[in-house]
């Protein structure tokens, strides 16, 4: 996500790092590179005069401290202006404490409208909500069947009418959710390929009969300036109150998160940054801020794994490496849990200083099933004693999981290193302090 907006701005700043200090030049020199790398980014071209500017006012003629380096201050000054310009804070929806809480989900079709509804209900109801998910995209062929199989599989009822009737089937939503006790509803709307005045009014009309606490705008955030443009057009008509920038985990350039909140003047409240339910995020201004500037985001990193995180299972495996008797049930758990904090690309971006050096770096993505399938191919006693592993049974379980010998053996290999890695800290004393 935004990888190659993020090492154009790192080749930027060292330029001046160890400049003795800023200057006119040096800071127009770097500006002007700014501006281009932002229009190349398809960012807004107001937003881009208005965020250079800015810039410009709080850099020109700052000393540097002795400890400081003109890198270091422009890249704080420049974070401090990605951060207002993605919107200061974080803004959280707003929910009914007294009554049902209504929320709809309004934009373009292909945006991802259908899924993020999901991925909203199961972030509900993991939070302790009671979610139902209403089906008013009457249009686009099999989109209440996709909204079924999604509620099916986060364990989510869903509201629909074999009508084709989107403001019905709002208004009877509503005393749907009172009869199977549900307290939150997600409508989910239709889209169209444009924005035009029959779906206007009908997104209007439906907004005044369920009245919601909430409409957000799904928008792709690979489309760009196409998308500011669209989410301008919507909020004029309808007035949602704020964004959710999808498929942040492709080849987004940057410019629809690094303009929409400028232009649109609503805040992003979600970012989706892949396909499953889980890929669902909470949407930090600083944190964007700090990835693009190549900081990382270890906040969010931390936060995702403990999500995972079974104090339990800790406990546990601690437990067996301070015995050393990691087994490959108790590796098996812990891929289980990096899956679902989602892609190794997305995660590792995450870390401090990775984000350039992955940006080219093909990354096997089916790396961890490849893993997965080899040891669900083993046997019980296989998993717990790998140490009877011999030629005959690695060939039976390549076989098993349609994988060769040689990454059965690239396997256990590691996990033998890992084992032997364990049982060294243990012998110089590193007990207790995994």
């Amino acid at each position: 996500m935004l990888q190659d907006l993020s090492s154009k701005f790192d080749k930027i700043l060292k330029k001046v790092t160890g400049q003795g200090k800023i200057t006119e030049k040096n800071v127009s020199d770097t500006l002007r590179e700014i501006r281009r790398i932002l229009l190349d980014a398809d960012v807004n071209f107001k937003v881009t005069k208005d965020f250079v500017e800015s810039v410009s006012q709080k850099a020109m003629g700052q000393e540097v401290l002795v400890s400081v380096t003109p890198g270091q201050l422009l890249t704080k000054i420049f974070f401090d202006e990605l951060v207002v310009l993605l919107g200061s804070e974080s803004v959280s929806i707003t929910l009914n404490p007294a009554g049902i809480t209504k929320l709809m989900v309004v934009g373009l079709q292909g945006s991802g409208k259908t899924t993020f509804c999901g991925k909203l209900a199961k972030r509900l109801k993991s939070q302790g909500r009671k979610p139902l998910l209403v089906a008013a995209d009457i249009y686009r062929p099999a989109a209440i069947e996709q909204l079924k199989i999604l509620g099916k599989s986060i364990d989510v009822p869903v509201f629909s009418l074999d009508i084709k009737d989107a403001r019905k089937i709002a208004q009877e939503s509503m005393d749907y959710a009172k009869q199977v006790n549900c307290d939150t509803i997600i409508l989910d709307t239709a889209g169209r390929l444009h924005v035009d005045q029959d779906m206007m009014t009908e997104v209007t009309d439906i907004k005044k009969i369920i009245n919601p606490e909430e409409v957000l705008f799904v928008v792709d955030s690979m489309t760009g300036q196409d998308a500011v443009n669209s989410a301008k057009a919507f909020n004029e008509q309808v007035a949602f109150d704020g964004i959710v920038l999808t498929k942040m985990d492709g080849d987004a350039k940057g410019g629809c998160a690094l303009s929409i909140r400028s232009v649109v003047g609503k805040p992003i409240k979600f970012i989706c940054n892949g396909e499953k339910l889980d890929a669902l995020d909470v949407f930090y201004p600083d944190r964007l801020a700090s990835r693009i500037l190549g900081k990382g985001d270890i906040v969010s990193l931390v936060e995702k794994a403990q999500e995972q995180f079974d104090e339990d299972e800790a406990a546990e495996l601690e437990e067996k490496l301070r015995k050393n008797q990691l087994d490959f049930d108790t590796f098996l758990k812990q891929i289980k849990m990096i899956k679902k904090m989602g892609s190794i690309s997305s995660l590792l971006g995450m870390i401090p200083g990775l984000g350039a050096q992955i940006k080219d770096a093909q990354i096997d993505e089916k790396a961890l099933v490849r893993v997965e399938a080899i040891i669900n191919s083993m046997t019980k006693e296989e998993r717990k004693k790998p140490k009877i592993l011999n030629g005959g049974r690695r060939k039976r379980i390549a076989r098993g999981s349609g994988t060769s010998i040689q990454d059965v053996n690239r396997l256990v290999k590691q996990f033998n290193d890992m084992q032997q890695l364990f049982a060294r800290m243990n012998k110089v004393g590193f007990k207790g302090r995994f």
